[in-house]
């Protein structure tokens, strides 16, 4: 599980977007404005830093990463905004999971999430998997991919390292 930082387009705080105030860049209340923060603040979720967070995780989704087909779904039973993405267009679609900074997450409450905003799995082998993307004060969103289960890593890029002896050894004990 390693952490993937980036800051998010946006330029505001979740405090600001919290009090109303988003101030940020030459617009002044240009995010209250945006259709889909507007779409995103009509769901059934009450709690504004997490509509706001999802905001800033679309936003790096969309214009800072080139993400694909990113739309937002509202789960009022969880009380969460998720936003279904491809990284590339070919790709299946993938969840993210946008959570304020300030959250405790528990076990219980990540495997609820896992079961609820999961998508259907093709291959009914395949583990469910959702990544939570974790918001900072200063619009840096932190990704982590979670999955039930244990997921065996894919083989190295380098060709170097596929034929190193250790990776070999390495890969028999996960297989067995």
């Amino acid at each position: 599980m390693e952490p993937a930082a980036g800051p998010a387009e946006g330029g505001c705080g979740p405090a600001a977007g919290v009090q109303g105030s988003w101030a940020g860049g030459a617009g002044g209340n240009w995010m209250a404005t945006h259709p889909t923060f507007t779409e995103m603040m009509s769901l059934d979720i009450s709690d504004s830093a997490q509509i706001y967070a999802a905001f800033v995780v679309y936003l790096d989704l969309l214009e800072g990463r080139n993400w694909h087909e990113v739309k937002h779904v509202g789960i009022a039973e969880l009380q969460l905004v998720c936003l279904h993405a491809r990284e590339r267009e070919q790709e299946s679609l993938q969840v993210m999971v946008p959570v304020p900074v300030h959250i405790s997450l528990s076990h219980e409450r990540i495997r609820e999430i896992m079961k609820k905003a999961s998508l259907p799995q093709e291959d009914p082998d395949t583990p469910l998997s959702v990544t939570l993307a974790i918001v900072e004060s200063d619009s840096t969103v932190v990704y982590y991919k979670m999955t039930d289960g244990i997921v065996i890593p894919d083989p190295p890029d380098d060709t170097e390292d596929v034929d190193n002896k250790q990776w070999t050894k390495k890969r028999k004990k996960l297989f067995k």
